[in-house]
């Protein structure tokens, strides 16, 4: 085990679409400041706990669109003159005019991937992949944190230490998974956050005859709809807890919510009524489905009533009450949500397409519990609300849906809220030089007193 000590003045955990937008704005800043001699570049850099970058491998499914549109993209809301844009990067794939020819907002999953990785690649020697963070801590000095260590351990079992004065985590979420499959460690059972790793495992011949996916949101209608393509033998079933499959709501009034000035507005509101903001707009991204996909799926499942196969089948309002393991399968005890009835039914595969939980940050920065108020409440930009003894900022990317709205964990709003972080981190860099200097011209200016007797 080695140990090396770096400072930065902003470090970043995680690298996915979040801190690649930031990386993009602190160079499109400190070029600026640069250019115009106002400041001195800052120091920054980010640790990603994968060997190198991919956005929702898992489920980059063929024939997946995006659902929002190409102009969200990491910078051009923020500046559309960015050479981090999508139609740069597709003007530098040679395939602008080509695209243009589809007459859509809406590139594919693996088109917008593979633009992601092409903005990672320009970063390079800013991420430091393949390293885990184990402990974010504080390091006082004269009774007041003056930085934050954070200590990282990569492939080779070797500890990396980097100090910083601004932090910004943008870990994503966490697999969440239903009570009855919690702390399993079954192949048969697998989150869709890792369908495609796992299901690339399966060939013709031994293909799983059974399986459920559990959800009713965009994932498990996704997933649905490549097994039955994928396995066209085996018996897909569709387990969810709403009694419908419910379609998205992104008609153009209401998608102004994902809009970046929306952001000001809902933060400004009380509590209360932000929660029920929240809850009126939920349907805009949370258990809802794409329509032309909702109707895909009841084509085929009306088709297999005409040909009076039943191959395939939609379960809403079921809860998984239970689940075992056994030799031949997983037995799941499967509970209506209406009448209390309970069936029992057995799966080769079950796919858990239950979304994820945003609770990394906490259990990262418990270390410092006693210097970040009750709740992880953050300001405007992002930034945590700690203890003046604290004077390192930390941000938070993706875990403030309850304060900043729905477009929190979403990519709407990527290219503005990285504006905003790196004007909040640069400007305190700026006051910390300014103080630096104020502080070495006040020792320049201490004269020795001569006494006389």
């Amino acid at each position: 085990m080695t140990s090396s000590a770096l400072e930065y003045d902003l470090l970043g955990i995680g690298f996915g679409p979040s801190n690649l937008a930031l990386a993009i704005a602190m160079e499109e800043r400190a070029g600026a400041a640069a250019a115009a001699r106002t400041a001195r570049p800052p120091r920054y850099a980010f640790i990603e706990r994968k060997p190198d970058f991919v956005w929702h491998g898992g489920m980059l499914l063929d024939d997946t669109d995006m659902q929002i549109s190409f102009l969200k993209d990491l910078a051009t809301l923020r500046n559309p003159r960015s050479p981090y844009t999508f139609i740069n990067y597709l003007h530098s794939r040679g395939r602008l005019e080509a695209f243009i020819n589809l007459k859509t907002f809406f590139p594919s999953r693996i088109e917008f991937n593979d633009y992601l990785a092409w903005v990672a690649s320009h970063f390079g020697e800013r991420c430091h992949y393949g390293e885990e963070v184990i402990d974010v801590l504080p390091e006082p000095a004269d009774g007041v944190v003056q930085r934050l260590r954070v200590r990282s351990r990569d492939a080779d079992g070797r500890i990396h230490e980097r100090l910083t004065r601004n932090l910004v985590l943008g870990v994503g979420g966490e697999p969440q998974v239903p009570a009855a499959f919690r702390g399993w460690r079954d192949a048969r059972v697998v989150h869709s956050s890792g369908y495609l790793d796992r299901i690339a495992q399966y060939r013709d011949d031994n293909a799983p005859r059974r399986i459920a996916v559990v959800g009713g949101g965009q994932s498990a209608a996704e997933v649905f709809m490549d097994l039955v393509k994928r396995f066209p033998a085996s018996e897909v079933a569709m387990v969810l807890r709403g009694g419908a499959l419910k379609p998205s709501d992104d008609s153009p009034f209401v998608n102004e919510i994902f809009s970046p000035g929306f952001t000001d507005f809902i933060y400004r509101q009380p509590g209360e009524r932000r929660q029920q903001m929240l809850q009126e707009y939920r349907n805009t991204n949370y258990s809802v489905v794409d329509l032309d996909l909702i109707e895909r799926i009841y084509q085929l499942l009306y088709q297999q009533k005409v040909v009076d196969n039943p191959q395939h089948q939609l379960m809403p309002g079921k809860d998984i009450e239970a689940a075992a393991p056994q030799p031949d399968g997983i037995a799941c005890v499967l509970r209506d949500r209406a009448n209390g009835a309970v069936q029992r039914q057995q799966f080769d595969l079950v796919v858990l397409a239950t979304g994820y939980r945003r609770q990394a940050h906490q259990r990262m920065l418990a270390p410092l519990a006693s210097l970040i108020g009750e709740g992880f409440r953050v300001d405007r930009h992002y930034r945590l609300q700690t203890s003046t003894r604290c004077l390192p900022q930390i941000f938070l990317q993706g875990c403030c849906e309850d304060s900043h709205g729905l477009s929190d964990t979403l990519l709407s709003v990527l290219a503005v809220r990285s504006h905003e972080i790196a004007e909040a981190v640069l400007e305190n860099e700026m006051q910390a030089d300014r103080d630096a200097v104020r502080v070495a011209r006040d020792a320049a200016d201490v004269r020795p007193l001569v006494g006389t007797a």
